[in-house]
């Protein structure tokens, strides 16, 4: 019984960090198709943030939150500067990103130092058998999924989701409706900007914060929004699902770099068998 409860705990565990790293991504690729290589370094920059936020001696929460912020304010301007310019062009953002990734991780390194700096967060532990299980993962998982279960609200029910989807699916419709798309993709663009750094300041107390931190996160987080398919949401939530069983239950089994092997051939498989995505018979949606 104790041993099926932590196997949930790490499966929920794994669902919710392929959660935080992929669902701004998901917005930023999934909704606006801008293949952004510097998704990385936004996480990292998410957690450095709340490094800095912490050191001030902020409440973690509100230097989570804040971290969130700085990051989409940032993409904004990334998007007003590079992005913009280059909507349709996928050869040329890939190489814009590629080049923004690599200033990131070098102006971070010069102001930080390539050591390794962490964020504390202390909320104890919970007994389970033998077992201790971290309080703080057992709020990290449920403010993953509370996260994810806003945003696809957001898009979903309110006026300004139906907007933005308009927008992305038929911008010259939109437009001829009134719709200011310019700044619709500014702020979609900032949006998915803010989670992905909210998503990078929730996992900085996991893990230590290092300039490269980054590349870890990058290619799991597209893999994770590819194999998730038409409907960008709704199919992270459900690649992230399936990614996050295979790593939980196989890291429990073995250890964690089997279970991201493990993670990858999974995922080798899925689109060979589903090459649109888990959702890709949708035609769309979110």
């Amino acid at each position: 019984m104790v041993g099926s409860v932590i196997v949930l705990y790490q499966i929920l565990f794994a669902v919710s960090l392929f959660i935080l790293i992929s669902l701004g991504l998901a917005i930023i690729f999934g909704m606006m198709r801008v293949i952004n290589l510097a998704q990385g370094e936004f996480i990292m920059l998410g957690a450095y943030a709340c490094l800095i936020f912490t050191r001030l001696e902020i409440n973690f929460w509100l230097a989570a939150l804040l971290s969130g912020l700085v990051v989409g304010l940032f993409g904004i301007i990334v998007e007003r500067c590079l992005i913009r310019f280059l909507y349709g062009r996928i050869m040329d953002t890939l190489l814009a990103t590629w080049g923004l990734s690599l200033l990131m991780i070098g102006l971070v390194t010069t102001i930080f130092g390539p050591q390794e700096a962490g964020v504390e967060v202390s909320l104890g532990k919970l007994d389970v058998g033998e077992f201790s299980v971290s309080i703080y993962n057992l709020v990290l998982i449920a403010a993953a999924m509370g996260l994810l279960a806003l945003t696809y609200a957001l898009w979903r029910y309110t006026k300004v989701g139906l907007v933005v989807r308009g927008t992305m699916q038929n911008p010259d419709m939109a437009a001829a409706l009134g719709v200011n798309t310019d700044r619709c993709y500014m702020l979609t663009f900032g949006f998915g900007s803010a989670i992905t750094g909210l998503g990078g300041a929730l996992i900085a107390p996991l893990v230590g914060n290092q300039p490269t931190m980054g590349a870890f996160y990058v290619a799991k987080a597209f893999i994770t929004v590819i194999s998730g398919g038409a409907a960008p949401l709704t199919g992270t939530l459900l690649a992230s699902g399936v990614f996050g069983s295979v790593d939980g239950v196989i890291s429990y089994a073995s250890t964690q770099v089997v279970g991201e092997i493990s993670v990858l051939l999974v995922a080798i498989v899925l689109l060979r068998l589903l090459p649109t995505g888990i959702t890709g018979r949708l035609g769309g949606g979110v």
